[in-house]
């Protein structure tokens, strides 16, 4: 089965975005070293990712309007809006839980979670993340978008990877293993599901 990853990077304080959505603040410390290359490593193993509308429209037209950055992977753009699909590129009005799901039981690389949040917290709340790859930027933004919002639920985890450079620490947490049965698994505790 597919493993399905969220790769992503936040604020010191657990923002993925700032107070506009804007971006610009994902770097290191310092200009003049580098900011390690845990992208391409990561995507080794993947070939699929799914974004919402949000994080689409802000990769083509603010961080890479001249050229798609994810050619090579199949794209899924989870949209209420009319769009064209195109042959790797799809927009489909399938929710973010019945997308994965179904895409899971296929054939293929690892899944990855690109954003935004709302997709990522419907994921977490059906317990359909199985790794957490988060690279913590070193700056602390104050307000935004944030990254785990109220959940209702205790996800447990295990680190099973940590890495810095230039300020940017990452840290690679993978789901405690599955108790299979009529009750929740044993690393999701529920006091209520929103």
């Amino acid at each position: 089965m597919r493993k399905v990853v969220l790769f992503i990077a936040m604020s010191l304080d657990g923002y993925i975005a700032d107070s506009e959505g804007g971006v610009g603040w994902l770097k290191g410390q310092d200009e003049d070293e580098g900011d390690g290359d845990v992208y391409t490593s990561f995507l080794r193993d993947v070939d699929t990712v799914i974004m919402g509308w949000n994080t689409y429209h802000q990769v083509v037209t603010e961080l890479s309007p001249s050229e798609w950055v994810y050619a090579g992977l199949t794209s899924y753009i989870i949209t209420h809006r009319d769009a064209v699909s195109q042959e790797k590129i799809i927009f489909t009005r399938e929710s973010p839980c019945d997308l994965v799901r179904r895409l899971s039981q296929e054939d293929g690389k690892d899944i990855w979670i690109c954003g935004g949040a709302d997709i990522i917290r419907q994921l977490m709340r059906e317990d359909l993340i199985d790794t957490y790859n988060l690279s913590v930027i070193p700056v602390i933004l104050g307000n935004g978008i944030r990254l785990f919002g109220e959940l209702g639920c205790e996800i447990k985890l295990r680190l099973t990877e940590k890495q810095s450079y230039n300020g940017i620490v990452n840290l690679v947490y993978e789901k405690s293993k599955l108790n299979h049965g009529p009750t929740l698994p044993e690393h999701i505790n529920c006091s209520s599901m929103p």
